[in-house]
């Protein structure tokens, strides 16, 4: 491409979105826009003319200033450093902005993903003469305390190595040579709208272990599998994807703030270094990145944040590394979407969201998935876990619909919950996971034989407790029969001993799906020896009132939980015996 096509000026400014003469370019290049060298990529050509969404503020640029197109889209270095990383939308470090410029990042600021100057130490596991393609690994780096990082072949390489060296480099450093021309470095550009290619897809049939017994036992989900999180203001639903941050089994985490109030992002921010990985016991941050594009940024960059963390997302995945990705919330990049839209001028559709808010929201939760990458054949995977923000709570409102249409758990929170202090905050009248049919085998094996048989008693269970309230509103408890007055003591037991979690206690916090399955079942135990009970006569106000039915509770909060569960078995059946006795 010459100079003259490469530079032209600016036509038109719309608040993010600039329309540009002069220069030639392609669908989603990276320009250069106005004296200050605003970062910006091409979103519409017609004709002459080239429409740019600019990921900076464009207050105060005018128009005939210059448009630079630097003919390569929007890419993200990649490489060793980006665990522990904080980033805004378009990969820059915002402790070295901030260093560089303090509290508020300057216009046209640049700073590289990864550190230029770090040193690492490379380990080649490739030897000169090995061919090797896009994927294949070449070797390896210790990134953070027990993360091994898997140098891989760039994008675009296909040849025999030349040379290749083990030793002390930094990112920037020659490590070899391959015959075809490629150099190779401990970094490399991946672009972030291209998913990385794999050899194969696997079925969903792991699950993600999130230590929330709501969510491992009637909810879960699969390794590789996609999870909506919707809820009004308050429901909880940052919380919750902390929690999973902290607690799910995947070994890195991309959690990207997008479009969140600053001052929510701000706690996440100064949190998140603070917290202890339990598995470790070293910091959460050390298998963490981080990626803040708060409501008060620029909000082309939204968009920019969610390809961002996926791609790097993707990045681990090829190396064998489970991922585990949160998008705090889609709803705010959907709505950037809208304002783009609206200053392009095009085709509203419902509610003033663009016609392809549907195919744009596929196309990021379909980058999940368990995989066999190309190159290193070890399995990994992606899980998407996106957040939502209906506004007012409405969940028919077009982003959680569209969500929902590729999505396959739904995890709802529910304002009134939260109110009454029941946390996890989350429906389990109108949440649901389609992962349920292809993890049972995993669960029969792993956990228990009848563990997603228990899934469905408590369900079924829940669901007859919300027909029976209905009735309760209408003549009280107690003109219901007493097998009814039984179900409802037996739901309100599995709501406040099951359902409910503590995720502020030590041993709360996180629930083993072995002393889940045994709640369940003590729990389902205590409804049937007083279904009996009933049967030979005894009241039900006797059976609601067993002393050792009450101590259930105590069991969230115990380490040694086998032992406990096994005495309350005990004086529960004793303790109904006694009551058949005395009838006689």
């Amino acid at each position: 491409m010459s100079q003259e096509a490469n530079q032209g000026h600016i036509y038109r400014i719309s608040g993010p979105v600039i329309i540009a003469k002069g220069i030639e370019a392609n669908m989603y290049d990276l320009v250069r826009v106005g004296i200050e060298g605003l970062m910006g990529e091409v979103i519409e050509i017609e004709g002459d003319k080239t429409t740019i969404q600019v990921y900076e503020d464009t207050s105060g640029i005018k128009p005939r200033e210059p448009v630079v197109n630097t003919g390569q889209p929007l890419s993200v270095e990649l490489g060793p450093g980006l665990l522990t990383s904080i980033y805004d939308g378009v990969q820059r470090p915002l402790p070295a902005l901030k260093e560089a410029m303090g509290d508020y990042i300057l216009r046209g600021a640049e700073s590289p993903g990864l550190d230029q100057d770090k040193l690492w130490t490379f380990k080649a596991t490739a030897k000169p003469g090995d061919m090797i393609s896009q994927g294949d690994k070449i070797g390896e780096v210790e990134e953070s305390p027990g993360i091994i990082h898997t140098i891989m072949a760039p994008r675009d390489c296909n040849g025999k190595i030349e040379k290749i060296n083990s030793g002390t480099y930094n990112v920037n450093d020659t490590i070899g040579e391959v015959d075809d021309g490629t150099i190779l470095k401990l970094k490399q550009y991946w672009p972030v709208r291209l998913p990385r290619p794999v050899s194969k897809k696997l079925q969903p049939d792991i699950p993600l272990i999130t230590g929330q017994r709501i969510l491992d036992g009637l909810f879960p989900l699969a390794k590789g599998g996609t999870a909506a999180i919707p809820g009004p203001f308050g429901a909880g639903k940052t919380v919750t994807q902390q929690t999973l941050a902290k607690w799910c089994d995947a070994e890195i985490i991309v959690y990207i703030g997008c479009g969140e109030r600053g001052n929510e992002m701000t706690e996440v921010l100064s949190e998140f270094p603070q917290l202890t990985d339990p598995k470790t016991q070293k910091p959460l941050m050390n298998r963490t990145v981080l990626i803040a594009n708060t409501s008060n940024m620029p909000v082309a960059a939204r968009e920019a944040s969610v390809y961002t963390g996926v791609t790097i997302a993707e990045y681990y995945r090829d190396m064998g590394y489970n991922v585990a990705l949160m998008a705090d919330s889609t709803s705010r990049w959907a709505e950037a979407m809208r304002e783009i839209s609206s200053r392009m001028e095009e085709m509203p559709g419902e509610e003033g969201y663009p016609a392809y808010l549907s195919t744009r929201l596929a196309q990021f939760y379909e980058r999940a998935g368990r995989v066999i990458p190309k190159g290193t054949k070890k399995e990994g995977s992606v899980t998407i876990i996106g957040a939502v923000s209906p506004p007012g709570g409405d969940f028919s409102e077009p982003v959680t619909q569209n969500t929902l249409r590729v999505t396959k758990t739904f995890w709802a929170l529910d304002a009134k919950l939260a109110q009454r202090r029941h946390f996890p905050s989350i429906n389990w009248l109108t949440s649901y996971s389609l992962y349920t049919r292809s993890l049972r085998e995993w669960f029969t094996k792993n956990v228990s034989e009848d563990y997603v048989n228990l899934i469905s008693e408590i369900m079924k269970l829940l669901q007859e407790e919300e027909k029976l309230l209905e009735i309760v509103q209408l003549v009280g408890t107690d003109a219901l029969p007493d097998d009814q007055q039984l179900t409802l003591e037996v739901t309100r037991g599995i709501r406040e001993f099951y359902l409910q979690q503590n995720a502020f206690h030590d041993v709360d916090t996180f629930c083993e799906l072995q002393k889940s399955a045994m709640l369940m079942r003590i729990i389902l135990k205590y409804r049937d020896l007083s279904k009996d009970a009933l049967k030979k006569g005894v009241r039900v106000y006797k059976l609601i009132g067993l002393k050792s039915k009450n101590k259930i509770a105590d069991v969230k909060f115990e380490k040694d939980y086998v032992k406990l569960l096994s005495t309350i078995e005990k004086d529960m059946s004793s303790e109904i015996e006694r009551l058949v006795g005395d009838l006689k």
